[in-house]
């Protein structure tokens, strides 16, 4: 009798081949994340669907692969047999036939794909230590007067530069920095050259550039060393390099990233004839507000005018008010001799009323004194009273239009004698008088000017 243990059907959990296709490509697909492979590409197909259908491999093994046209659509490389790329991928295991496969979902050239992971791991640690920051980044100067080149001096690029800079703006002065663009070891001259530019401080901006290429070509101006230089700047810096699709480390750092050199160039200058259209705006609004002055203060001249007496009108009142002080200096002496007189005659009827000689004699010489200190200051206020209306006298005649006719003047007036002070109230072949110191003229007008 056999004592082996034998399962029964029902404790057996028997899988079929669609289950163990299916578990196993769920093992697959969640037991790896996406991969990045590089690779030779071999037996590629493209049928009718769209999709691409071929195979990786290296010197030891191979893996098919399917990459299916909705991902293929963004590939910007054609693949060939033989070809090295870089792709991007999942595991996965095609059911039906239970091979397993990986599932493409991104593919480059491999040199290219490579350069592009340096460049991300680059840019992805200066990012973390704030290069790119726009705190840091420098306002562009809205005029500059030298513009400082940093490229070769024999690429097509210092040519487009200096050729915008003289179309656009020809004063500006340019200083050239030349240095290697491209090549091993090009980046530390390029950082020599910003550097050499921060210790001379010859220069209100930098430009670094360089014409189109490739990556590689451009590779130079994705080196650390060049994008900490471009950080340190003291001067700003304006990059452009390649074209408008080119993207390097340099550009990301620069105070600001222009897409061509050419584009660089007409960044950092001013066009003349917008400078131009500038200027002119700016002299006739100056011209507008030195009218506007011009007119509030002619306004203010003709009010002062107004305000003005006339010379004839100021005299006559100066001699009214003078005939006025001399009558009051006349009724002022007048009283004082009454009043003394009136103390006189007191002093004269006291006397008679005692009758002694001795104070008769002395009030007789008390009178004589007064008298004759009376009479001179009489004398003296006169005499002060005339300087000073002589004072006045020659002051109204050196105010007098007749003192001013003197010295070579002449005051117009039309046929009414009324004086005329405007040249807008004369007419052409209106007669006017002309009054000079001595004599009249009468002339008629030819010509009126009112400038």
């Amino acid at each position: 009798m056999n004592n082996a243990i034998t399962p029964s059907s029902q404790s057996r959990d028997i899988y079929s081949v669609s289950r163990l296709n299916r578990e196993v490509r769920t093992i697959l697909e969640t037991g790896f994340p996406l991969l990045w492979i590089e690779a030779e590409l071999s037996n590629f197909t493209r049928p009718a669907s769209g999709h691409w259908y071929f195979s990786l491999k290296d010197e030891a093994a191979q893996v098919k692969c399917a990459m299916f046209r909705n991902r293929n659509q963004l590939v910007k490389v054609l693949p060939e047999n033989g070809k090295q790329v870089l792709v991007r991928a999942r595991i996965g295991l095609y059911e039906p036939r239970g091979d397993y496969q990986l599932i493409i979902e991104h593919m480059e050239e491999a040199g290219d794909g490579a350069l592009r992971r340096q460049f991300e791991l680059l840019k992805n640690k200066l990012a973390d230590e704030g290069l790119f920051d726009s705190a840091h980044k420098k306002d562009i100067p809205e005029t500059t007067t030298r513009v400082g080149i940093i490229t070769s001096d024999s690429g097509a690029a210092v040519h487009d530069i200096l050729t915008t800079l003289q179309r656009r703006f020809p004063m500006q002065a340019t200083i050239i920095y030349p240095t290697p663009v491209q090549g091993k070891g090009a980046c530390l001259k390029i950082a020599e050259a910003i550097n050499k530019a921060n210790a001379r401080q010859e220069t209100d901006v930098l430009i670094v550039a360089r014409g189109g290429g490739s990556l590689e070509d451009l590779w130079e101006f994705n080196e650390e060393v060049v994008a900490r230089a471009i950080y340190k700047s003291d001067i700003p810096v304006v990059t452009g390099i390649g074209h408008e699709v080119d993207f390097t480390i340099a550009d990301f750092v620069a105070d600001q990233r222009a897409a061509t050199p050419t584009a660089a160039a007409e960044l950092i200058s001013p066009d003349r004839y917008q400078q131009l259209q500038k200027l002119s705006s700016i002299e006739s609004r100056i011209i507008y507000l030195m009218q506007q002055n011009l007119q509030q203060k002619q306004q203010k001249v003709d009010w002062l005018n107004k305000r003005i007496r006339h010379p004839k009108d100021q005299l006559q009142l100066l001699k009214n008010k003078l005939h006025e002080l001399n009558q009051r200096s006349t009724r002022n002496i007048k009283n004082r001799l009454l009043e003394s007189r009136s103390k006189i005659d007191l002093l004269a009827a006291k006397i008679q009323q005692h009758s002694p000689s001795q104070r008769i004699q002395q009030y007789h010489l008390q009178y004589k004194n007064i008298n004759n200190r009376f009479q001179i200051a009489t004398k003296q206020l006169i005499t002060s009273r005339k300087e000073k209306l002589w004072h006045l006298i020659f002051s109204l005649d050196a105010l007098s239009p007749l003192h001013t006719l003197k010295r070579g003047y002449a005051i117009i007036k039309d046929k009414d004698n009324n004086i005329i002070r405007n040249v807008n109230k004369l007419k052409k072949n209106q007669v006017i008088k002309t009054e000079l110191a001595k004599g009249y003229i009468h002339s008629t007008i030819t010509e009126i000017n009112n400038d």
